[in-house]
């Protein structure tokens, strides 16, 4: 495993992250859909997820820190939401002069929570779990061939593209280059060219060579993963399972 998959995984050794990935990829699948599944205006369910995705978190023994970091993706997500009780229909609530649509308000508070579990879940598997071994469980959980495919080329050739992008830009500091103001736009767009001419050509080279160490489209035996027993299903599927309730109470 790479170092950037190692950056995304939280190295400790509990009862998660020992667990079959196929189970975990499961869970999570389920848990993401009981969310999603959530009644609108029903906002305490939510925080029964909340207590079901701390214990988890405390299992795992990660970090708060780390989980609230990740999060951060989402913020421009959010910016586009805060449009929803600006833009909605009536009836209006008044605050600060500022008519809001209570549909909208409703609308942007459901959307924000249901990104936001569904963020924390996601990030939990890819806490425990290294991005090749979420791949493996995809393929133990009969997804179709083409998406697990894809899916693993795009963990191959992200890193093909970070290592060229860390090389161009080592490069271009070495010749005095430091494009952070926005009259150097022009150096950026020319840089970004160069590096999907240079990734693309990589990426044959990488595959040439794995075809010539025997790649015929398909993960090798060893790579295909382990059944998981009944006991570790039971374990991981009580999750999603106690989220289920919460769904359907809600």
């Amino acid at each position: 495993m790479s170092a950037t998959h190692q950056g995304l995984v939280v190295l400790a050794d509990t009862p998660v992250h020992r667990l079959a990935p196929q189970c975990k990829v499961a869970a999570t699948a389920l848990f993401v859909l009981a969310v999603a599944a959530t009644p609108a205006r029903a906002y305490w369910p939510y925080l029964w997820y909340l207590l079901l995705l701390a214990a988890l978190a405390a299992l795992a023994r990660l970090p708060p820190r780390t989980l609230s970091r990740r999060l951060l993706v989402e913020v421009p997500f959010l910016l586009f939401v805060l449009a929803l009780p600006v833009l909605g229909g009536s009836p209006q609530w008044g605050v600060l002069g500022i008519g809001l649509s209570l549909p909208g308000l409703y609308a942007a508070t459901t959307i924000a929570l249901k990104a936001t579990f569904g963020l924390l879940t996601t990030g939990i598997l890819t806490a425990t779990t290294p991005l090749p071994e979420i791949i493996t469980g995809l393929e133990r959980l009969r997804v179709p061939w083409v998406f697990t495919a894809v899916a693993a080329f795009m963990v191959r050739y992200g890193e093909v593209l970070a290592a060229e992008l860390a090389r161009m830009r080592t490069a271009a500091a070495c010749r005095g280059a430091n494009p952070r103001w926005l009259w150097q736009i022009r150096d950026v767009t020319s840089g970004l060219g160069a590096l999907v001419v240079r990734s693309f050509e990589r990426g044959e080279r990488v595959y040439l060579a794995m075809a010539s160490r025997g790649y015929t489209g398909t993960a090798p035996p060893a790579l295909a993963g382990v059944a998981a027993s009944r006991m570790a299903w039971v374990t991981a599927l009580a999750v999603p399972g106690l989220a289920a309730i919460g769904t359907v109470l809600g």
